[in-house]
């Protein structure tokens, strides 16, 4: 019996240890994380700006009034455009190049694999600088073009609604390419070398190994990096604000940055921009469940 209480005891202490050191933790997440979001959701169900701000009447005015924006819904299309097209592109590259630099007898390969990584570690702004230089009008890629004859007059990349796009969404894949391959490689180099050797002798060639052996084993980390690229892009603001302005037009505007303009430039609408925040949180939160109930198949 005494070795009984004992031992409830000493579970009672390692579960007080334990929660000890979850504490801090857990007070964080809620005060830097569940406080806000409770926060913004209360200012989504108001008007006005700064010690002005009252609840509206009727109470979700604000997220009727979403329905009817327009600009609002082009920015939703334009950022699920590039969800469309830029993070399928990206995360197909990444894995080439991670199957292609996970080869063991490739020379610098650490070079190579750095090369690649560069970008996502340049300064936001300064690549919005070499993408508006590059894709000048009398920038370096309108001489290049001209003067090997695949153009006829100087193009204006960054001021055509259809250009403008393109030039967004190269800029996405050539930042996080090497972003997510760092992922890839580090999943590839856990799968056991012996899969590979054995699917040789069986007379499996390279692309069935790859479609049999490295996807299926790379899928938790292609959903992961899914995961973080969808929420990415969906919450996408710096390359809308630095290469383009949001235009022409509005048509590259993304959701986040409209919310940005909406808060600080339209006469501080704080109410509407939390209002149009919720929707973004929601689309994330629904998008992400679904891929853990596809990517999951335990």
């Amino acid at each position: 019996m005494n070795s009984k209480k004992k031992g409830m005891s000493l579970l009672g202490k390692q579960r007080a240890a334990g929660w000890t050191f979850l504490a801090p933790a857990t007070i964080m997440i809620a005060i830097m994380s569940f406080y806000p979001m409770i926060r913004a959701f209360i200012i989504s169900l108001q008007t006005g700006a700064g010690a002005n701000m009252r609840f509206a009447d009727p109470i979700f005015s604000n997220y009727k009034r979403i329905l009817a924006d327009k600009v609002f819904q082009q920015s939703i299309a334009n950022t699920f455009l590039y969800l469309i097209i830029q993070v399928p592109v990206m995360l197909i590259l990444a894995i080439l190049l991670a199957v292609l630099l996970n080869k063991p007898h490739l020379k610098c390969k650490g070079l190579f694999r750095t090369a690649i990584f560069l970008p996502c570690c340049t300064a936001l702004v300064s690549y919005s600088i070499i993408f508006k230089t590059l894709f000048a009008y009398d920038g370096y890629v309108n001489t290049v073009l001209l003067h090997l004859g695949l153009i006829h007059s100087r193009i204006n990349w960054l001021g055509q609604t259809s250009t403008a796009k393109v030039i967004l969404i190269i800029a996405l894949i050539w930042r996080w390419t090497g972003y997510n391959m760092v992922f890839y490689l580090a999943g590839l180099q856990n799968i056991d070398g012996s899969l590979y050797e054995a699917a040789t002798i069986d007379g499996a060639g390279p692309v069935k190994t790859f479609f049999h052996i490295t996807l299926p084993l790379l899928r938790p980390t292609i959903l992961l990096t899914t995961i973080m690229s969808i929420n990415g892009t969906l919450q996408l603001f710096d390359e809308s604000v630095n290469l383009t302005g949001g235009g022409p037009a509005n048509s590259t505007l993304t959701m986040s940055h409209y919310i940005f303009k909406t808060s600080f430039e339209y006469n501080s609408q704080f109410g509407y921009a939390a209002a149009m925040s919720y929707v973004i949180f929601i689309l994330v939160a629904i998008l992400s469940f679904i891929q853990m109930k596809v990517g999951d198949k335990r």
